[in-house]
């Protein structure tokens, strides 16, 4: 391909590349995308990391914002092969000494997960049960505050507007605490709602999933992390990247171009404008009305611009600038001849079938200690591990009648240990978990194992453009009240645009592209195709 000219160009095919794009080409705009590697999707990332036939995914796990993801539905990804489903028994937590394990199931099996959790509190149970219903009976206000840019409003019925984070502080106080206790860490509001060991633990494991500091982050973090996000979790049929192949043929249908192996270099700029990008190659491609980064604020603007270029205000941004130890994830991979057994489905066979199980952990502490290693540059001396056996309800990921478990180790930034050292992690640390998680499931010993594998914060950071292994991109040095996502999507150079997750926070939501596209729209006068009927947002 020869030199060539867009009106808006995007750094990079990850999930919130592809949003973008298929929203501006819908729109009308010539947009071309840019990617790096040989396929598209960033984090939604499936392989054959074992052995041939046996599918894993390396990052993303559980699709938890499938209900209220515009892109899914505006673009109708299921007619480009999207398919998902949502398992009964969601988050479980199972022990080594064989007692009940404690099940969160679906919003619609409330009366189980309640059961579930009163063996162990009828407190902690009735607590979870209120809590949850008023933090669902908000999720459009949630999801509003999620999928629209900084300080929006939503437009209510008879033309009334209302602010998003105004509702938000209402639901906190509705839930039962007070103003000033929003700036509680998460660890001590779940000390302080719930009395059970079992539960906490639950609880402090949901904190690492979704990067909520368990010790210094806020109040809004257990709403947003251990609440909202509990138990609403979808799994991608074909393993997550069939969701990014269904995204990337949605824009390609839209009118995008979408071009693989095409490093972008540099951000070219005139004038104090965005005018291109420059490949790898050497080409250079026009960018007649913008430029949108994907990518992590590092490499945007360090990396693809340069710091002689940069403004004071971006200087001291990126120099504020911090990536993990919250959102640093390892990726534990298990070809299996047959799934885990666990002792405790004795007392409730669910467990067995349950779509995210903790393994590893016999109380709250153990969970705590472990956190604090990986926040300390550690890895964590107990290998406790949050557990996926996909093949369960999708036997395509498997050969018939075998199984693939995926899972998710909490692991300090890839910095913090060398390459050598990350080379001995690699080596030993499945075998540690191998050990623990026989002790749980005694049928999981090494002869069960066909191969395994173990991506660490290293990995991610080479393979899928993570720095330091931060699955969120990062984040400023500080936080501001109700403003847990550090995004931004308007750039102080005219026609530079963030559409990634260090804008739109992590996960596979599409809303740092879905926002990014609200802000270039409001800029360019483009149509306004996220108002539709009985959708705040």
């Amino acid at each position: 391909m020869p030199d060539a000219s867009y009106d808006a160009v995007i750094i990079g095919a990850g999930h919130n590349g592809l949003c973008l794009g298929a929203y501006l080409a819908r729109a009308g705009l010539k947009v071309g995308i840019f990617e790096r590697r040989h396929d598209e999707g960033g984090g939604a990332h499936t392989d054959e990391a074992t052995v041939p036939g046996f599918w894993h995914n390396l990052h993303a796990q559980y699709m938890e914002f499938i209900e209220m993801m515009p892109f899914y539905r505006d673009f109708d990804l299921p007619s480009f092969g999207a398919r998902v489903i949502k398992p009964d028994a969601q988050v479980g937590i199972t022990f080594a000494d064989g007692r009940p394990p404690l099940v969160i199931y679906r919003p619609e099996l409330a009366d189980q997960t309640h059961a579930s959790i009163a063996y162990y509190s009828r407190r902690d149970a009735d607590a979870f049960a209120a809590i949850r219903g008023k933090v669902l009976a908000a999720n459009d206000y949630i999801s509003a505050m999620l999928y629209s840019p900084p300080s929006s409003e939503v437009q209510l019925e008879g033309g009334r507007t209302e602010a998003i984070m105004g509702r938000m502080l209402q639901l906190w106080i509705d839930i039962g605490f007070k103003p000033q206790e929003m700036n509680k860490c998460p660890k001590v509001l779940i000390d302080e709602v719930f009395e059970s060991s079992e539960m906490r633990a639950t609880m402090y494991r949901q904190c690492v999933e979704w990067g909520a500091n368990l010790h210094s982050g806020d109040g809004f973090g257990f709403v947003m992390c251990v609440i909202w996000l509990c138990a609403n979790h979808y799994m991608s049929i074909g393993g997550t990247h069939t969701l990014a192949h269904a995204m990337a043929s949605a824009a390609l249908a839209a009118g995008a171009d979408l071009r693989y192996n095409t490093p972008v270099v540099e951000i070219l700029n005139s004038g104090g404008r965005a005018t291109g990008v420059r490949l790898k190659d050497g080409r250079t491609i026009e960018a007649r009305k913008l430029v949108a980064s994907n990518a992590d604020p590092k490499t945007t603007f360090v990396d693809l611009i340069g710091w002689d270029k940069l403004s004071d205000f971006r200087k001291e941004r990126m120099v504020n600038w911090k990536f993990g130890p919250e959102h640093v994830l390892g990726t534990p991979s298990f070809a299996l001849r047959t799934a885990p057994d666990y002792k405790s489905a004795r007392h409730n066979p669910d467990i067995n079938k349950c779509f995210y199980t903790i393994v590893g952990f016999e109380d709250a502490h153990q969970v705590s200690d472990y956190i604090l290693q990986a926040y300390g540059g550690q890895i964590p001396d107990r290998p406790g591990a949050g557990t996926w056996v996909n093949s369960l309800w999708d036997p395509s990921q498997a050969p018939a009648g075998m199984h693939t478990m995926n899972g998710w180790f909490f692991f300090p930034k890839a910095s913090c240990l060398s390459p050598e050292e990350w080379d001995n992690v690699r080596r030993d640390y499945n075998g540690k978990f191998l050990e623990l998680w026989s002790t749980y499931a005694p049928n999981m010993t090494r002869k069960n194992v066909i191969a395994d594998k173990l991506y660490v914060s290293l990995d991610m950071e080479r393979r899928i453009a993570m720095p330091e292994g931060d699955f969120s991109h990062g984040r400023p040095g500080y936080m501001s009240f109700g403003m847990p996502r550090a995004h931004i999507y308007r750039s102080e150079m005219e026609g530079l645009y963030m559409c990634g997750a260090s804008a739109g926070g992590g996960g596979i939501s599409a809303a740092g592209g879905y926002n990014a596209y609200k802000v270039i729209a409001h800029d360019y006068g483009l149509p306004k195709q996220w108002q539709r009927e009985n959708r705040l947002y």
